[in-house]
């Protein structure tokens, strides 16, 4: 969908390609902003600077600081609901559960301004409803165990609780230690929800 903009005159219109292209790098900027100094220092200012230009053209494209980090967290959010949704479509449905382990690590670890940003964004206040966190991997729960046909298990929403606690702690000890195995502790997660889920 084209981002439109009012235009002086008062009626709305299709961003140019310029000004797409300039909001695309406000929204980089920003995202790798926030991932190195952290929302409370990523300013106007700052983001105008490493984007090579002033306050007022930062303020052209969008409103406030915080109508430019939000798009830069809506840009990371969207890619990875992207990413791991593309991967949980391709698998069959009693394995969707462990492709979205195995993607939403995997990404994460791939992309460490990415989880920057949205840690950033839920230690200043801008955290999803819980239900958003937990709904959708309980559902890919309960349809792997209808697609091996076994009835009612255990409780799907405390599992996803626990598992998203686990994907939190597995890309937070990779953000500290960039060594850190994710795509062994994302099978280990999976060995442990199967085990939990398919009991």
């Amino acid at each position: 969908m084209a981002v439109r903009r009012t235009s002086p005159g008062g009626e709305d219109r299709p961003l140019s390609l310029i000004e797409r292209t300039r909001r695309d790098q406000l929204v980089q900027v920003t995202i790798d902003l926030v991932a190195e100094h952290g929302y409370a220092a990523t300013s106007l200012a700052r983001i105008a600077q490493a984007a090579g230009i002033t306050k007022g053209a930062v303020l052209y494209h969008f409103a406030s600081k915080d109508a430019v980090v939000a798009a830069a967290q809506a840009h990371v959010l969207d890619a990875l609901v992207a990413d791991v949704g593309a991967a949980v479509d391709a698998a069959p449905a009693d394995r969707a559960p462990a492709a979205y382990v195995r993607r939403m690590i995997g990404h994460l670890a791939e992309h460490p301004d990415h989880a920057r940003m949205i840690i950033e964004a839920m230690i200043n206040d801008d955290r999803p409803e819980p239900e958003a966190r937990w709904r959708p991997l309980a559902a890919l729960l309960r349809n792997a165990r209808e697609a091996r046909g076994l009835g009612p298990g255990p409780d799907t929403r405390t599992l996803a609780i626990i598992t998203g606690g686990a994907i939190d702690g597995i890309v937070g000890e990779r953000l500290q230690d960039a060594g850190y195995d994710t795509e062994a502790a994302a099978e280990a997660l999976i060995a442990m929800l199967e085990t939990a889920t398919f009991a």
